[in-house]
């Protein structure tokens, strides 16, 4: 049988605990900073100007983490909390088909509009790291995706009566995904030739309709964009 661990002798002594607290204070302090000064410069802004900003030694900036690209690292799943905070609320779909891709495109769009330093930051990383396919972005556009996968597939069957053909709501969120993660960072990375957030959002609303009515009328499915998810209906 295992020890509890007073049987062991590994009660953890109240100024471990303290001093554990007081580190991830530390860094709260530290990744707030440094999205703070991403947000404000961009990628290319230095780890001391993030310690000067949280008022901390640059020393103790890698006291607690292991280097720069844990940091970062770091910082890109700070700003996936704050991103899916605003985000995930639009991707629970409510109302008409039309009115569900509009509110989610609106949504995004507008947090990278307020937020471009730090898309690109999610894409690229800093000036001194440049990384694509992080592991915590990549995660979470799989996770997305496959939420979505789900809600197509109960909606595909619902509509067909049957079960939807294997992968093809698989293959269909993946691409929608891709899609939009495509057209806006290609939005966020040249200003110089942008759209308005506006046109963005209208484009990307009606790409992903297009691609989705085209689906299920391939499948023999009728979608209208008036319509209410049939799998929501109560």
């Amino acid at each position: 049988m295992a020890r509890t661990s007073v049987e062991a002798g590994t009660i953890p002594d109240g100024r471990d605990t303290r001093w554990a607290d007081h580190r991830a204070a530390r860094r709260d302090l530290i990744l707030n900073a440094a999205i703070e000064a991403i947000d404000a410069e961009g990628g290319t802004v230095a780890v001391a100007a993030m310690a000067d900003r949280a008022a901390v030694p640059r020393s103790v900036v890698y006291r607690l983490f292991e280097d720069r690209d844990d940091l970062d690292e770091q910082i890109r799943s700070r700003i996936i909390d704050e991103l899916m905070s605003d985000l995930r609320p639009a991707l629970d779909p409510t109302g008409t088909i039309q009115e569900a891709i509009e509110r989610a495109t609106t949504t995004y769009v507008g947090w990278v509009d307020g937020h471009p330093r730090l898309q690109q930051f999610l894409g690229t990383g800093s000036a001194t790291r440049r990384r694509t396919g992080s592991r915590v972005v990549t995660g979470t556009r799989t996770a997305i995706a496959r939420g979505l996968s789900r809600l197509l597939e109960a909606e595909f069957t619902h509509l067909a009566e049957e079960q939807a053909p294997p992968g093809n709501a698989e293959n269909l969120a993946f691409g929608i995904v891709g899609l939009v993660d495509g057209a806006v960072n290609r939005w966020v990375a040249h200003p110089e030739s942008r759209s308005t957030p506006e046109e963005l959002v209208e484009f990307l609303a009606d790409a992903v309709w297009s691609v989705l009515s085209t689906n299920a009328q391939r499948l023999g499915l009728t979608l209208q964009p008036d319509q209410t998810l049939a799998s929501r209906r109560t």
